[in-house]
């Protein structure tokens, strides 16, 4: 996809208002930290990827007014802390965002002895080269995991996992984007993914530039196609995995694992190690995001329920291990036992 989700221009950051797609092509240009936040909180970005590339330049949108000349380098990390958990409280279940504050904040800790100018320097280069390695992590996943894509099958994808996700390629979408370059045709089934509908807005919409055939269909028909073996495989991305391979994803990713193992289809989470959270050791421990009920009871300010029905929703839920053929990530594609092949390939 060569459109560019985010990026750091002009002292702010650029992001593509991913609400207004497929219809409109928006942008966002965060000049200040509490308009990234707020840009994060109500999904204009989105996608674990994109979201710690956001947290790195939330960061140097909250350091920039802080004065140059301010010696007091223990001050400026305090303010650096508070900004850091600021962002923190935009959205809890993706580790990539934690993952990226946290290494923010150790490099300007490491470089304490500098001047608070320097140290803004040091901070805005550590931020470019996270966004940099993202973009290449992206191509990597894709070519470990477009070998796992036969030529003339069906696959089947939810959420949106692709450009719109991350800095360049995507993690799932990554992965077919690098099987058509290698020349492959193969189709895609793209899931609707209620209640915000981001495999119908935003993956058909990726997909359909990016010319693969690619048919739309409501979350419910999954386990139809499935047993009429229409379907080969599954890729999906990830928000958070533990170190025994849980994998926290978009609502209704477990729906899909669980009919796959039924009917006996391949399933694969694509994602890179800044999502692994090896900290934790399953799944219950991940922190699930739960949204507004708007997002259930109306659409694009349209209702779509009664008013004062009750309402349920969380934004994700938690994949086992057990139900996950393997996960591709950067550095290769794991394979089960997963507890003891994630800390193998981290070493």
């Amino acid at each position: 996809m060569a459109i560019k989700t985010i990026e750091w221009r002009n002292g702010s950051a650029r992001i593509i208002d991913q609400r207004q797609l497929p219809g409109k092509l928006v942008y966002i240009d965060c000049r200040d930290l509490r308009t990234l936040w707020w840009a994060i909180k109500n999904l204009a970005v989105r996608g674990a990827p994109a979201l710690g590339v956001a947290a790195a330049f939330g960061v140097l949108l909250g350091i920039k007014n802080y004065k140059d000349k301010e010696k007091d380098t223990k001050k400026f990390l305090q303010h650096l802390e508070d900004v850091c958990d600021y962002i923190g409280t935009s959205r809890p279940t993706a580790v990539n965002l934690f993952n990226v504050l946290e290494r923010m904040y150790d490099v300007a800790v490491s470089h304490r002895k500098h001047s608070v100018a320097e140290l803004k320097k040091i901070l805005e280069k550590e931020a470019l080269a996270i966004f940099e390695e993202d973009r290449k992590v992206c191509r990597q996943m894709g070519n470990f995991g477009a070998h796992l894509i036969r030529p003339g099958s069906q696959i089947m994808t939810v959420c949106n996992a692709g450009a719109l996700a991350t800095a360049d390629y995507g993690t799932a979408l990554g992965v077919m984007y690098s099987a058509k370059r290698q020349g492959k045709k193969f189709k895609v089934v793209a899931c609707e993914t209620r209640p915000l509908l981001q495999g119908a807005r935003l993956t058909a919409w990726e997909l359909v530039k990016e010319k693969i055939p690619t048919t739309l269909i409501c979350d419910n028909m999954a386990a139809t196609l499935m047993k009429q073996g229409k379907i080969d495989g599954i890729f999906t991305g990830a928000d958070r995995i533990a170190s025994n391979g849980d994998t926290a994803n978009k609502i209704g990713t477990y729906n899909l694992a669980v009919l796959a193992k039924h009917h006996g289809v391949p399933f694969y989470v694509v994602a890179p190690f800044s999502t692994f959270d090896l900290k934790i050791k399953s799944g219950a421990q991940i922190p699930i995001e739960e949204r507004k009920k708007e997002e259930v009871t109306s659409f694009a300010g349209t209702p779509t329920a009664p008013a004062g029905v009750n309402v349920y929703n969380p934004a994700f839920d938690v994949t086992d291990h057990s139900l996950i053929t393997a996960i591709i990530t950067e550095r290769g594609v794991i394979k089960p036992p997963f507890a003891e092949n994630i800390k193998k390939i981290l070493k």
